[in-house]
């Protein structure tokens, strides 16, 4: 693949750098534009792309990802459906439980209790979604700077063999991990993933693998005839209860591995609380070979060869008595003896040809099949299939689970495995899942909530709910990344696969005004002018020998400026000219007579008379 860094795609997600290739996808630390947070983003390889039935199958298996929601499964955000394939998921944090082993060598026997508990748990989610991963492998484990553990690239194994990846050097990684069923190409389910946690488990507590080889072929052929050493064997100091759990989970048997994660999550917890625990079970019995052969003529004709050894050993010593050399006087003749054996020889072909025809005739002499088609189940219920011709007497019917369906009702079959056409030989077996019908809840009040939150509160919902939250607009009331409204609305009826469209706030629009000049006119036409722009006026008032009262002499904000509606501009108002005291002619002050009261006032002088404080001295010329 090309590298994309620098490209943007679908207008929103901006790619940064490459952390990360894989044998099907590149993995790139990315931009969301619209949500303004760092995410990953996985693209497809060319060569995978390019095939139009496999770019269906990853859209259709990364969708029913993204209902996944749970602690410990790294969250899909989006899927692409354009022309690039892509998933974008959360970025984490952290490193992968492979680094952390590699860092930290051998794990003690707690924190691989921490963190094998946590990957349970998350399978126990996803196998509850009929998600089944198939590709369990510390690589595929992130460790979160706090301890968290999150399953990584739910989907993207299952599609490994539609791809048709032989098993090469390069999926030697995965091969020490995979079940004894996948190395032989049988059906798998959440099973399979449960031996894959058990030897992530014997990984982390004894810091090897338990089988190695040259080439993945040998590694796979000793998952399939090969019993490993036990933890204890290794590492005395591993505990005999979680040494038990982790070889039940490894069970080459099928049948004799934890039938759900929920069973051995309550192991792993019983443990947890008292590590002296003793388990109802020993490690001898999860190796015990069945007693019963699958292949049948096999044993019958060792049976048979056994059973005419013991017929010739009987003739021989019943003949021997009645040789009576001695009755002659001499030893018996060559030709009689050879007769003898030419004639036991005869018997016993006889007999054998005789059991051979008896054998023969207990079988019907037309051709047996040995290759059968498998029927189409869909739509019907497990005891209408169980009728059909083409099943009856041929296959056996399992259901391994159940969930809702918009499209059949309760009790019918949704899906099964092999796929219908499916030639099959040896394994015919048929499992199943039945639907539960239409499953509906009520549309909860998210408006005003936090997107995030709400999109995992719908999909906690268990609906398969597709949440669409690409819609924004502006608001003044509601917080940017909120939503806004919802459709359906609250309290209206909700069905399994339902679309729920949020629209989330962008928070408030901010419009642009312009600011007009507001100088030399009154104080009321320029509150008029700023209301109009949308501006907040202050005023503050000062004195002005050319500006008249009232009258504007300046404002905060140049005239012709763009700001934003609801900034403050202030206004410089005109008080008019500063009035200042006048000062007095010395000429024209009058002498105070009192030096003791200067602010009495004197009595005026009598009519007629002159001012008898002031005399002018040049009155008498």
């Amino acid at each position: 693949m090309d590298n994309m860094t620098g490209k943007v795609l679908d207008n929103r997600y901006e790619l940064l750098d490459v952390i990360g290739t894989g044998g099907m996808a590149v993995v790139y630390k990315a931009q969301d534009r619209r949500l303004n947070r760092s995410v990953a983003v996985k693209i497809l390889k060319t060569e995978l792309a390019a095939d139009e039935e496999f770019r269906r199958r990853f859209r259709d298996e990364s969708q029913a990802v993204a209902m996944l929601s749970h602690l410990n499964i790294v969250s899909v955000y989006d899927v692409s459906r354009g022309e690039t394939e892509y998933i974008v998921m959360e970025l984490i944090d952290g490193i992968t439980l492979k680094q952390y082993m590699e860092r930290r060598g051998k794990l003690n026997w707690r924190e691989a209790l921490h963190f094998i508990t946590q990957i349970m748990r998350g399978l126990s989610h996803a196998h509850s979604r009929g998600i089944v991963h198939r590709d369990i492998k510390p690589q595929n484990v992130m460790i979160l700077r706090d301890g968290t553990v999150k399953i990584a690239d739910f989907g993207i194994a299952r599609l490994e063999s539609s791809a048709q990846q032989t098993m090469t050097q390069q999926a030697l990684g995965s091969v020490h991990y995979i079940s004894p069923e996948q190395a032989k190409g049988d059906r798998t389910d959440a099973r399979s993933d449960i031996y894959s946690a058990g030897v992530v488990l014997y990984e982390m507590l004894t810091s090897r693998l338990p089988f190695e080889g040259d080439s993945a072929v040998a590694v796979a052929l000793q998952h399939l005839s090969s019993v490993p050493l036990s933890p204890c064997e290794i590492d005395p100091t591993v505990p005999e209860a979680l040494e038990k759990i982790c070889m039940k989970a490894m069970a080459s048997d099928i049948n004799k591995r934890y039938p759900s994660a929920e069973a051995m999550i309550a192991d792993l917890e019983e443990f947890r609380k008292n590590p002296d625990t003793s388990l109802d079970f020993t490690i001898e019995e999860l190796h015990e070979k069945p007693s019963t052969e699958r292949t049948m003529p096999l044993p019958a004709m060792k049976q048979l060869t056994s059973r005419l050894s013991k017929n010739q050993e009987e003739d021989g010593a019943e003949a021997e008595p009645e040789q009576e050399p001695e009755e002659y006087g001499a030893a018996p003749p060559v030709l009689p003896r050879a007769l003898i054996i030419v004639a036991i020889l005869a018997i016993c072909a006889t007999a054998i040809f005789g059991l051979w025809n008896l054998i023969l005739a207990s079988f019907d002499t037309e051709p047996v099949q040995t290759e059968f088609s498998v029927p189409n189940l869909i739509g019907k219920t497990i005891d209408e299939a169980n009728a059909l011709e083409g099943v009856k007497d041929i296959f056996t019917i399992t259901q391994i689970g159940q969930r809702p369906s918009t499209e059949y009702e309760a009790g019918k079959i949704i899906e099964q495995s092999p796929s219908v056409g499916k030639t099959v030989r040896e394994n015919r077996e048929i499992t199943v899942f039945v639907s539960t019908g239409i499953k509906s809840d009520v549309m909860p009040d998210v408006v005003g909530k936090e997107h995030r939150a709400a999109a995992i509160q719908l999909r906690e919902l268990d609906l398969n709910l597709v949440v669409n939250d690409s819609e924004e607009e502006y608001s003044d009331s509601v917080p940017a990344g909120h939503v806004i409204r919802s459709n359906p609305v609250a309290n209206e009826t909700l069905r399994d696969g339902d679309v729920v469209m949020l629209v989330i706030s962008k928070g408030p629009k901010v419009i642009p005004a312009t600011v007009v000049s507001m100088t030399n006119i009154s104080l009321e036409r320029a509150q008029q002018l700023a209301e109009q722009s949308g501006l907040v006026v202050a005023v503050e008032y000062a004195h002005d020998d050319t500006i008249q009262v009232d009258y504007v002499i300046s404002q905060s904000i140049a005239p012709n400026s763009s700001v934003a509606q609801g900034s403050t501009i202030k206004l410089i108002v005109s008080l008019g000219p500063e009035q200042t005291e006048p000062v007095d002619d010395p000429t024209q002050q009058t002498e105070n007579p009192s030096t003791e009261n200067p602010t009495e006032i004197q009595p005026a002088a009598p009519e007629g008379e002159g001012n008898s404080t002031f005399i002018d001295p040049e009155a008498g010329a």
